[in-house]
């Protein structure tokens, strides 16, 4: 009897494992709760897409971080779902430098950077050896390069592409000091610096207006496949999860666009309109 016990409670254990895994797994196919890592403050214009994916019963929470440098790593540890603050280069790089396994499954918006001065009103008025910040990271400190070449200021090697170093200028006239730090320190440096080249996020976290406040912004190059695209980033193998395939969708709206036109006044613009 006591045999015919155990066997029986072995036989209860198993089926019980065996339907919490089989639960498991449904869960992580088609989650309900889903955590979207960002960076910054300002996010409005998510607003509407929790809204939409609420009234479906999916429950989206934004994950809130300081600086670019954590949202990937976090995405690739699992804790969180999928991270929307990233262009594809910037994507690209972080692939190509620390091996994550995560890829893009949907574009968003581009945010032109902008050149932010307390001491000029205008990106002509830079004097002889004036000091101008720019973010740290390879991508973005590449872009600001070719901003500054943009506005005239320097000339970049065209061999390094859209992302060229501090090494790759090749003709600075003004004798422009070039100051590398972390991007969401560049709006804080403008009492300090005599400009600053500000991502759009960040300068709206800093109560900047980048058609007001700017002395120059970013151009579109016009390219077919814009590596300065923003896109909405998950782990590969999770890359066909129809609930996240809905976030994007969701995003990709009318109600998104209108927001970001609104309340961003030109630091974002939506890319499928």
């Amino acid at each position: 009897m006591k045999i015919k016990r155990i066997l029986g409670l072995g036989l209860l254990l198993t089926s019980l494992i065996t339907f919490a895994a089989c639960g498991k797994s449904e869960t992580a196919s088609n989650k309900k709760e889903i955590k979207i890592g960002v960076v910054g403050e300002n996010n409005e214009q998510w607003n509407p897409v929790i809204k939409k994916l609420a009234s479906e019963g999916i429950t989206v929470k934004l994950v809130k971080f300081s600086d670019y440098a954590q949202p990937n790593q976090a995405l690739a540890d699992k804790e969180i779902d999928l991270d929307a603050f990233q262009h594809y280069a910037y994507l690209n790089r972080e692939v190509k430098d620390k091996g994550f396994k995560i890829e893009a499954i949907g574009e968003t918006i581009i945010a032109p950077l902008g050149v932010y001065s307390k001491k000029v009103k205008d990106i002509k008025e830079i004097k002889n050896g004036a000091t101008i910040a720019i973010p740290s990271d390879a991508t973005n400190g590449g872009r600001s390069l070719k901003v500054l070449e943009s506005a005239g200021l320097i000339k970049v090697n065209p061999k390094a592409g859209y992302t060229p170093e501090v090494k790759d200028i090749t003709e600075n006239k003004l004798n422009i000091k070039i100051k590398e730090v972390e991007a969401s320190q560049t709006s804080r440096l403008l009492d300090d610096v005599d400009a600053s080249i500000i991502n759009g996020g960040h300068a709206i976290d800093a109560g900047l207006n980048p058609l007001k406040d700017a002395i120059f912004v970013e151009k579109s190059n016009g390219e077919t496949k814009n590596p300065y695209i923003n896109v909405i980033v998950a782990r590969s193998e999770d890359k066909n999860n129809d609930n996240y395939k809905k976030v994007v969708n969701a995003f990709r709206s009318e109600e998104v666009a209108k927001v970001i036109k609104e309340t961003y006044k030109g630091a974002y613009e939506p890319t499928w309109k």
